[in-house]
């Protein structure tokens, strides 16, 4: 069975960083979706990415965060938690219509297009290797972290 491969992407991030996946070919990396910088779910999953960011880095692996946020607020969020990462801006929804992460969801009893919450795994050979959707933020770094160790396996 072959795996999807990653979309070409393109896009800016903060540092000045410009995300291009057929750039990162040759090294795996986690690429996590969230809905907006600066609230409570977001802020605990991008801090638990952060808290174990070392052992990623021991696994051969970069990370980074995209939401629909303008730069100026991921190099606030960035700032505000201390992120050795960086966070990617898509405002467009090039990446989320790519990864097909935009959903419809309830909120105050109100329907709202947003992003469901998700991670992709991407391999060294640049296919999606794994994917989390509507993902639950408790535990949710780590489980990512223990399969990118068991692609050194």
């Amino acid at each position: 069975m072959s795996l999807p491969p990653c979309p070409e992407l393109g896009l800016s991030g903060t540092n000045n960083f410009t995300f291009d996946t057929s750039a990162l070919h040759g090294s795996p990396f986690v690429l996590y979706f969230y809905p907006k910088d600066s609230t409570p779910g977001c802020t605990t999953e991008t801090g638990d990415f952060r808290d174990l960011h070392e052992q990623f880095s021991a696994a051969g692996c970069a990370v980074f965060g995209i939401s629909r946020d303008s730069l100026k607020s991921h190099e606030n969020f960035k700032a505000k938690l201390g992120l050795p990462f960086e966070l990617i801006s898509d405002p467009d929804e090039v990446a989320c219509a790519a990864f097909a992460v935009m959903k419809l969801k309830n909120m105050y009893g109100k329907q709202v297009r947003g992003i469901e919450r998700s991670t992709f795994v991407i391999n060294s050979a640049g296919e999606i290797a794994k994917e989390w959707r509507g993902v639950k933020v408790p535990n949710h770094a780590a489980e990512v972290l223990s399969f990118v160790q068991s692609l050194q396996q």
